[in-house]
């Protein structure tokens, strides 16, 4: 166990965010976590629902003299993206997470900590387990699969539901609330690729040590894309035949490295060479750490050069990062794309990319210009998890308690503000008459990779905080 003394004031949070973090909670695979979770509510007598996307509302009943208050959901997700570095050995489908304490940050031993959005279940968890904390009548939802389009949100059965103020509890700086958000969808394109060249002699190439990050938060900071920057630099191997493509690991993350095979007649250090000073003018000054790695390594299957071209060439006119940003919001992206995954298997190449706008019209018009890249090469497109903006709400008394409580506890101002992120709030203003919702979190950064680190002094003044709203509510 970790020793959380020195935070004494939240140390059961912690504790729950420790236990939690034993247990496997990847996209996807958000069984064992619901089943904690129905678990604790059984435990506790609490009055719990459980759907088949793994979705739980766990409801407590209002304190004395809080029982005419207005019902409060407190909400966030279970998933938490799956990223390592190349040295980590952890198997995270089946493992849990290796925490320890760094100063005051809390983070895991070569992998995603999960902060994302593992501190919320663990102030849930916290405020249902409490005996001392004043509040009205409380209704936690714990969503599943947010991080791969806000699945579980989307099918919550809204009429299991009786508040109409939403805390989401899933924003990563302390003091910013956000009451608004970008919409977007997933895309995926299916290539039928031909590997049936035999060659005994392939050559790896890697590109590692990039930025990495959040395709929404992050989109506009200038972090290289590997998968797009690897296909761009290989096609000046004008003889490359393909072999294998890997890179990314989730689409709403930007892609921290990309490894291939390839098959051509130039030497070691002549691909070296060449695709070094192509990587040097692609990731220029914003990735002083890539690192590119070339081996001959054993023999294999590859397509012809054809081929090989017409799918770095797709892969490059892919759009990428900021395509638009906002009029009327300063420094705000309004549109962008990230292409987060791509794979190949046996006879085929698989490619997700992620798109946000604020503008419905732009996300579908980026949707219909990647739908066209794919059918002029005739390659399979579909598209999944939409989801839809949510718009600035002019009235809301959720909004003036929590800055008028933030004012109070620390006489300043709270930042309001719109994100370019996707967040739970548009599914749920969607599905709800007259929901009022408000996002908020502690500082926990670079989050989706493996740097991701929480802080611990934040947390505990986020929890002391939303103590104060529930009671002030």
């Amino acid at each position: 166990m970790l020793d959380f003394t020195k935070y004494k004031e939240a140390e059961s949070v912690f504790r729950f965010f420790e236990e939690i973090s034993k247990i496997p909670r990847g996209s996807t695979n958000t069984k064992k976590i619901a089943d904690y979770l129905v678990k604790f509510a059984n435990e506790r007598g609490l009055v719990c629902h459980r759907d088949e996307k793994d979705n739980v509302i766990i409801k407590k009943p209002a304190t004395k003299g809080k029982e005419g208050a207005p019902t409060v959901i407190i909400q966030g997700h279970t998933d938490m993206v799956i990223d390592k570095t190349a040295e980590c050995k952890a198997d995270l489908e089946n493992e849990g997470l290796s925490l320890y304490i760094d100063g005051d940050f809390l983070k895991a031993r070569g992998t995603t900590l999960g902060g994302d959005d593992g501190i919320f279940v663990a102030y849930a968890l916290a405020l249902l387990d409490s005996s001392d904390i004043e509040h009205p009548n409380i209704e936690a939802l714990f969503t599943s699969d947010e991080e791969i389009g806000l699945i579980g949100a989307s099918a919550v059965d809204q009429s299991l539901l009786d508040g109409r103020m939403l805390i989401n509890i899933d924003s990563d700086l302390e003091g910013i609330f956000t009451v608004g958000c970008a919409g977007g969808m997933r895309t995926d394109t299916h290539i039928d690729v031909k590997f049936d060249v035999k060659e005994d002699k392939l050559c790896e190439i890697s590109l590692s040590g990039l930025s990495g990050g959040h395709s929404g938060t992050e989109i506009d900071k200038g972090h290289v894309n590997a998968i797009k920057a690897l296909s761009s630099a290989l096609l000046s191997v004008s003889d490359a035949r393909l072999a294998y493509i890997r890179g990314g690991n989730a689409d709403n993350a930007i892609p921290r490295s990309c490894e291939v095979s390839i098959a051509t007649a130039l030497s070691e250090s002549e691909i070296k060479t060449l695709l070094e000073k192509e990587i040097s003018r692609l990731c220029k000054a914003e990735e002083p750490d890539a690192l590119l790695t070339v081996k001959v390594a054993g023999k294999g299957l590859v397509t012809s050069v054809e081929k090989t071209r017409e799918i770095l060439e797709f892969i490059e006119k892919i759009p990428s990062g900021v395509i638009e940003m906002s009029k009327d919001i300063e420094n705000l992206p309004e549109t962008s794309a990230n292409l987060g995954v791509i794979k190949s298997g046996k006879d085929f190449i698989d490619l997700c990319v992620s798109i946000r706008s604020s503008v419905d019209s732009s996300k579908k018009r980026v949707k219909e210009e990647l739908k066209a890249l794919a059918e002029k090469n005739s390659y399979s497109f579909s598209f999944r998890g939409e989801y839809p903006a949510w718009e600035y709400k002019k009235d809301s008394r959720l909004r003036d308690t929590m800055c008028k409580v933030y004012r109070e506890l620390y006489q300043k101002e709270p930042l309001v503000i719109t994100i370019h992120a996707g967040l739970e709030c548009g599914i749920f203003t969607g599905k709800i008459k007259d929901i009022d919702c408000v996002s908020i979190g502690p500082d926990n950064f670079d989050i989706h990779t493996p740097e991701e680190r929480l802080s611990l002094s934040s947390s505990v003044r986020v929890w002391e905080y939303l103590k104060e709203v529930l009671k002030k509510i």
